[in-house]
């Protein structure tokens, strides 16, 4: 089955482009398969719940109304990107708090990807995450894109952020995962892949402590290691050498470069949380690296992470 066949996009209510709902389409209409897109937003109006001169009957109708009035405009702001072939449905839920109600949904609805814009700062560049961002990159169990702009370029290019260094089981299989979801999504949005990998910088107190240390082959060896490691991650993938870049520095510092350098439309990041329990958090090293990204960012989690969101593990 083709990766991305039920996908949820987040409206932005504050202006009638919508440039998740684009990319979203453009994954759906290069689908293997019939794909679903639900068009959601979750409203809320405190000032309806505390009517206390109306009746419990009438603050329904109200809320009922003004979740008809979101949904006709959403459905209004859809035409432009809505096209034949591709399943699209329109969801108002009435929530407090947007990424519970987003990863509910999610969840209620099994979506195989989440979909949202980011605000773009316009003297800057610079993408600014709002806390709705954070909380679904921390606590959502599916795929979470998140959306600069509407156009994508041509000759677009996407990097996958790998961890070739780690033996680590959950960082192997979060390679692969980062690879496949590379490979499909460089084909339907016709895009070039490329795979990143950042690898540590000799800590300067060992010469201090050990005279007798050498950091310079103790540097040849390190990268020597992501090296052979990146070698056979793209075999295992079948990518030439040319679509593999290992740097020396932190994350933080080598994808942003990378992706500057090389222009590129989309990163692909790994989100490791500690799987199977329920104060999961994204890695610091990720929230540095999504913080200096002024492109898509998609955020995919390890196997075996719990949201603890997931109403199967709430208590």
């Amino acid at each position: 089955m083709s990766i991305y066949s039920k996908i949820l996009v987040v409206a932005d209510i504050n202006h009638d482009e919508q440039p998740a709902l684009a990319r979203a389409i453009q994954l759906a209409q290069k689908s293997t398969s019939t794909s679903k897109v639900t068009f959601f937003l979750s409203i809320y109006d405190f000032s309806y719940d505390m009517t206390s001169m109306l009746s419990i009957d009438e603050r329904d109708a109200m809320r009922r109304g003004v979740i008809h009035q979101r949904e006709q405009w959403m459905r209004k702001v859809a035409e432009p990107y809505v096209c034949d072939g591709i399943e699209f449905d329109v969801k108002v839920v009435w929530h407090n708090r947007p990424y519970e109600a987003i990863i509910a949904e999610v969840f209620a609805g099994s979506h195989d990807i989440v979909i949202k814009g980011t605000r773009k700062h316009d003297v800057l560049e610079s993408v600014i995450f709002t806390p709705t961002d954070w909380h679904l990159l921390r606590k959502c169990p599916s795929p979470v894109l998140l959306v600069k702009n509407s156009d994508w370029p041509e000759d677009a290019n996407i990097i996958a952020s790998v961890h070739v260094g780690s033996e680590n089981d959950t960082h192997i299989d979060l390679n692969d995962r980062m690879v496949e979801q590379l490979n499909s999504l460089s084909s339907r949005l016709n895009a070039s892949p490329y795979l990143v990998n950042a690898y540590p910088v000799t800590p300067a107190n060992i010469t201090i402590e050990l005279p007798e240390f050498d950091p310079t082959t103790y540097t040849d060896a390190v990268r020597g290691h992501h090296l052979t490691s990146m070698k056979a991650l793209r075999q295992k993938h079948g990518y030439d050498e040319e679509k593999t870049i290992v740097e020396q520095g932190l994350p933080e510092d080598v994808i942003p470069e990378v992706a500057e350098k090389l222009n590129a439309a989309m990163v692909i990041l790994g989100t490791t949380g500690r799987t199977g329990l329920s104060a999961v958090f994204i890695g610091n090293t990720a929230e540095h690296v999504i913080d200096k990204i002024n492109c898509d960012v998609l955020a995919l989690k390890p196997n075996g992470y719990v949201s603890p969101l997931d109403p199967q593990t709430a208590t």
